[in-house]
């Protein structure tokens, strides 16, 4: 077998070929007219991968599935367990292939935060030490708002011309998620979310979309720090 040279090229620390960074997004949900379905996976996929790129960690491509409450119907997702197996194959995989010991998981898609309640359960199936990064959904805002919006305008990603229809919330009743009357009901943030985009609308901001990637990525490269001296 070669000897692999795990110094070269531009990486941190050597010690960084024990960490892979995986994104973890939703494929199928509506965003209003101006953004795609997979907005959230793209998002989570270019953090991931910049990540990766500045610290020389592993990327591990993206997780397919994703989880929603069940009060928030506005797309295609599974069970929470479903997604629990499929992090566990998929790491599991990495593990075998890559030699890897430690994860981070980028998730861009605020319904799957409820996995953290599982990743003990994660890491005993893989023997992985893991860190589920929520940075980009505690910072970006509203459902489909102006966080989103402005971090699509930097992938390129947006339809300009329908910016001005993203906040018609009795159409897109998904944009703020401010027609799941329960969700509100039962969560103080989602229907402050709401409100803001029904009295404020939306708009769109590059600068601001660098940054909410900027800080994204930068907490994702201290998730990576913290593994290190794990």
């Amino acid at each position: 077998m070669a000897e692999l040279r795990y110094r070269a090229g531009k990486i941190r620390d050597p010690r960084v070929h024990k960490v892979g960074i995986i994104a973890l997004g939703s494929h199928l949900e509506n965003h209003g007219p101006a953004l795609p379905i997979d907005t959230d996976a793209k998002i989570a996929a270019h953090i991931a991968l910049q990540s990766s790129l500045e610290s020389g960690a592993k990327f591990l491509g993206i997780i397919y599935p994703a989880y929603e409450l069940d009060e928030i119907d506005h797309g295609v997702h599974v069970s929470l367990d479903e997604l629990k197996d499929n992090i566990i194959n998929t790491l599991n995989s990495a593990k075998k292939f890559l030699n890897i010991e430690k994860v981070v998981i980028v998730n861009a898609h605020g319904g799957n935060i409820p996995i953290l309640t599982e990743l003990w359960h994660i890491e005993e199936k893989t023997n992985l030490a893991i860190i589920l990064n929520n940075k980009v959904i505690t910072s970006e805002g509203p459902h489909a708002g102006s966080g989103e919006l402005s971090m699509a305008k930097v992938l390129g990603i947006l339809n300009e011309a329908e910016v001005v229809n993203q906040a018609n919330v009795n159409e897109y009743e998904e944009v703020g998620l401010y027609g799941f009357k329960k969700a509100r009901e039962n969560d103080s943030n989602i229907d402050e979310g709401a409100r803001d985009v029904e009295e404020n609308g939306v708009y769109v901001d590059e600068i601001y979309g660098k940054r909410l990637f900027s800080l994204s990525i930068n907490s994702v490269l201290f998730d990576i720090e913290k593994l290190l001296d794990f």
